[in-house]
């Protein structure tokens, strides 16, 4: 009895935290790199030993990962030698899609999204909306991660469908100009992917996914939730952010599904939506190596920072004339409508925050399994809304050149998902080899 009292009680409590949004210090994160107690067979795939060169505070050292959580990346390290920096580029492909609450078969192919690997990235960053129906059970009750899970499944399989697993390098780039131990083209062949981090709010679910080398220049990684749904703090709609430091170089995906709804004024609730994401979302600092510079706190802080999921802004305009403008292809026309470039033309949202031309077709709202819009089909029994370009990717930061900004023809969902590619250039520290060479000196003296 004492036992079944005590399973409620936690029970309860994880629901109450949900329902506040409460952190937990112990709450964690779905990644490869985990420290657990039986290693998965995704970790060993991932890497071997766990010992690898990482820098901290501006110098090299020998890191040991010892575990993941929200609250920052753990590490023990040595004292290294001092270094310079360098220039680098990594390409970061960025997606976003609403799955209309629908779970995924076990033969759906992501190939042909992302794009691999013909066009591989170095860096994955997926949002999804949606991915459990937004009942009063999933939004109230336990997460159910289970839908979450088989997501991460097709993704890996789709980013490593066609990777020899045996000769991975994970010599890195800093290491490699330290030690001639592993050829270029030996490196070039680690083309394998793993799961940098994952993190579900009810429907919403962002994960980052990193060639298995590039993870060891890869700290501070943190997680923040911002409920925005039900009474302005549930998590059916609102944000999931991803902070990150790439060598030098912070990073900060959000991924959001913002208030919905076409009537007038609904703009500002989204707008309002923005404005509670960027104040609220904090990344707590619950690990702190003494002289090691801290990382960002809050969103507009990093170096680097991505928006994606579904905004929700509409058109401004009548169901006739989109129609009408849709049959011709008139995307510009579509486009002087459409709210969220109204929105920050004004400057009442996004100001400062750069989106690459759309020459695609709306993203929203089509017949599932089909070609056609629901609002072209008037004997539909789905809701009749405007078709809109729901589903958008923008970004701020230097260094940063989107290299293209399309759209998926994935039918599986109501909505299309959209995509970009990024080519982001960023500093990299690297040994100094004139004090290299007189610390060889020295220890010989």
């Amino acid at each position: 009895m004492r036992a079944e009292n005590k399973k409620n009680r936690k029970f309860l409590w994880r629901v109450i935290r949900k329902w506040l949004n409460l952190k937990n210090r112990a709450d964690g994160f779905p990644s490869d790199y985990a420290h657990t107690a039986g290693t998965s067979k995704a970790r060993k795939d991932c890497f071997g030993a766990a010992d690898r060169f990482v820098i901290v505070n501006g110098k090299f050292a020998g890191g040991r990962l010892i575990g993941a959580s929200e609250s920052g990346r753990q590490i023990r390290f040595d004292s290294g030698v001092t270094i310079i920096s360098n220039t680098s580029n990594i390409r970061m492909f960025v997606g976003t899609w609403n799955v209309g609450g629908i779970s995924p078969p076990e033969d759906l192919n992501l190939r042909d999204w992302l794009q691999t690997p013909a066009s591989a990235a170095d860096i994955y960053v997926l949002g999804f909306q949606e991915i459990v129906p937004l009942t009063a059970g999933n939004v109230l009750g336990p997460e159910d991660s289970s839908t979450a899970a088989k997501w991460l499944l097709l993704i890996r399989q789709a980013l490593n469908s066609r990777i020899e697993y045996q000769d991975v390098c994970y010599i890195n780039e800093v290491s490699q100009q330290m030690s001639n131990s592993c050829s270029k083209s030996s490196c070039e062949r680690s083309q394998r992917y793993c799961l940098a981090v994952s993190k579900q709010m009810v429907g919403i679910f962002l994960c980052v996914w990193v060639r298995a080398g590039l993870y060891w220049h890869i700290s501070n990684l943190k997680v923040s939730c911002v409920g925005r749904g039900i009474m302005g703090y549930m998590g059916n709609k609102g944000s999931i952010s991803i902070s990150m430091t790439l060598y030098q170089t912070s990073f900060c995906f959000v991924c959001t599904h913002l208030a919905s709804g076409e009537k007038e004024g609904d703009e500002v609730r989204r707008n309002s939506d923005v404005m509670e994401i960027l104040k609220k979302t904090r990344f707590s600092h619950f690990l702190k190596v003494l002289g090691r510079q801290s990382s960002p706190d809050y969103i507009l802080e990093h170096d680097n920072i991505i928006w994606l999921g579904d905004l929700n802004y509409r058109l401004v305009t009548g169901r006739g004339d989109t129609c009408e403008l849709l049959k011709k292809n008139d995307w510009q026309a579509l486009l002087e409508k459409d709210q969220l470039l109204i929105e920050r033309k004004t400057g009442r949202v996004f100001e400062g925050w750069e989106e690459g031309k759309i020459y695609f077709a709306p993203t929203y709202k089509y017949l599932i399994n089909s070609d056609h819009y629901v609002a072209q089909i008037f004997q539909s029994k789905e809701k009749q809304r405007n078709p809109a370009w729901c589903d958008r990717i923008l970004w701020r930061g230097d260094g940063m050149k989107q290299m293209y900004y399309v759209r998926g023809e994935l039918k599986f969902s109501d909505h299309r998902p959209v995509s970009s590619m990024f080519s982001i250039q960023f500093n990299v520290l690297k040994e100094n080899q004139y004090q290299r060479s007189n610390s060889s000196i020295d220890k010989k003296l």
